[in-house]
This record gives C-alpha cells, sequence and structure tokens, in this order.
C-alpha cells in the first residue's frame, strides 16, 4: 500500500539517494573511493552521475610507504570511482580515524 504525499515527505526513510544527496550540499561528507583514497570536505554540488565538488578537502591514501594525507582547496570527483557516501559522516575507524590519531 503507497503512502500518502503528505506522509512520504515527512518520513525520512523514502527519500530518494539523489535527494539524500542535494540535502548534504553546503554540509561535511565523507567520500570513500574505489580502492585505498577517502575524503572529508564540504559538499558544493554533484549530478546526475554523481560527479562530485568538494571544498575544504582532506585527502586520506593509504600507500605501501603508510599514510598519506592531503589538504585540498577544491576536487573534482568523478562518480564512477565513489563507493560510498557518509553525509556529516565522520571517518571513525576508517583510513581518515588512523590518520587523525598520529
Amino acid at each position: 500500500m503507497a503512502l500518502p504525499a503528505k506522509q512520504r515527505e515527512t518520513n525520512k526513510s523514502h527519500l530518494m539517494p539523489s535527494e539524500l544527496v542535494d540535502r548534504c550540499i553546503g554540509s561535511q561528507i565523507w567520500v570513500i573511493m574505489k580502492g585505498d583514497k577517502e575524503m572529508v570536505g564540504t559538499l558544493k554540488g554533484f549530478d546526475v552521475y554523481v560527479n562530485m565538488v568538494l571544498e575544504d578537502v582532506t585527502e586520506y591514501e593509504d600507500t605501501p610507504e603508510g599514510r598519506r594525507v592531503t589538504k585540498l582547496d577544491q576536487i573534482l570527483l568523478n562518480g564512477n570511482n565513489i563507493a560510498v557516501l557518509v553525509p556529516g559522516g565522520g571517518p571513525e575507524g576508517s583510513l581518515a580515524a588512523g590518520a587523525a590519531e598520529e
């Protein structure tokens, strides 16, 4: 049975993924990329392919030499390389958390 339109609008569990990402514009987002990179930054915008522009970015990369942390003013991420998005998320228990503890 379908929910009435008003109830669908107020029930956050019925958001489409693009609607959730749209609500994150201007907020911090944690992006886990395919491979060994994670990004934490402020989401400035995205398109239908989930290409994203982030500002005030911290990039975390696991390399054979160890963990590398890079600060960037702005970055354009290709949506094909994004594995997970965590709105307002912090990198607890991830590559990023390990780097923050060092």
